[in-house]
């Protein structure tokens, strides 16, 4: 069971993360070359798998109880913080994110099209800096989901899963994924790495769940639960506001 909710939050995560990503190396694709474009994602994935390959072992070494507190914590420090924001925006209280408007921003600040055939070092750093900051994320979660069940291959084959999509997806269509309900997606991933804080913090500090893994379930249903009650008693609020 962990196994499969290890691989569907790897997934989805990276999944929400690589559509961003790949806004940015589209609106640098159109406008200072794919060149450039492909030159800066190829580098920040190189990076970013030094990163897992350097650190993934590391984690791997410190005593299973202290790495599930402290994975445990982290995690649940990311999912209540995506959880917020997806409550917020289901809501009304915040903005949905438009990927047609970040495309658009994208490619106004970046300027003018790009006519010759060299690398373009504005295009070339804002990619690289947006495949790297988003994929910073994905390779933390791969990381340390993986370190905690001894199971990186597993997670990096989620991550893997969700990259493949993308960039197919990217290829075919040339635009940003704006009909991605990335809200809905962002609030799955915020519950289920919630979830997971929640359960391996509780075993870290030496709590015995009842019925062992089934419990996750459990914790997984009321995390669902409490976040739907939280948007609707938000609407109401801004129902009544108005």
């Amino acid at each position: 069971m962990r196994d499969f909710f290890l691989v569907v939050a790897t997934f989805a995560a990276s999944l929400v993360e690589m559509v961003e990503a790949l806004t940015i190396v589209l609106a640098v694709g159109i406008t200072k070359g794919w060149k450039t474009a492909f030159s800066a994602t190829a580098t920040a994935l190189l990076t970013l798998g030094v990163i897992i390959i350097g650190f993934g072992p590391l984690i791997s070494k410190l005593p299973l109880p202290v790495l599930r507190l402290i994975v445990g914590g982290l995690l649940l420090i990311f999912g209540l913080q995506w959880l917020r924001k997806a409550v917020l925006r289901a809501s009304g209280l915040k903005a949905l994110h438009n990927e047609d408007q970040i495309f658009a921003d994208e490619v106004a600040a970046l300027g003018d099209v790009a006519t010759g055939k060299n690398i373009d070092g504005k295009g070339f750093t804002v990619a690289f800096k947006g495949v790297l900051l988003e994929g910073l994320e994905v390779a933390f979660i791969v990381v340390t989901f993986g370190a905690t069940q001894h199971r990186v291959g597993l997670a990096a084959l989620g991550a893997l899963a969700a990259a493949v999509l993308v960039v197919i997806v990217g290829l075919f269509v040339h635009r940003p994924l704006s009909r991605v309900p990335e809200n809905s997606l962002k609030m799955g991933v915020g519950v289920l790495l919630t979830s997971f804080g929640t359960f391996w913090a509780g075993e870290g500090v030496g709590a015995h769940w009842p019925g062992g893994d089934i419990a996750l379930l459990g914790i997984l249903a009321w995390v669902l639960l409490m976040t739907g009650l939280s948007v609707l008693w938000l609407r109401s609020k801004t129902v009544v506001r108005a």
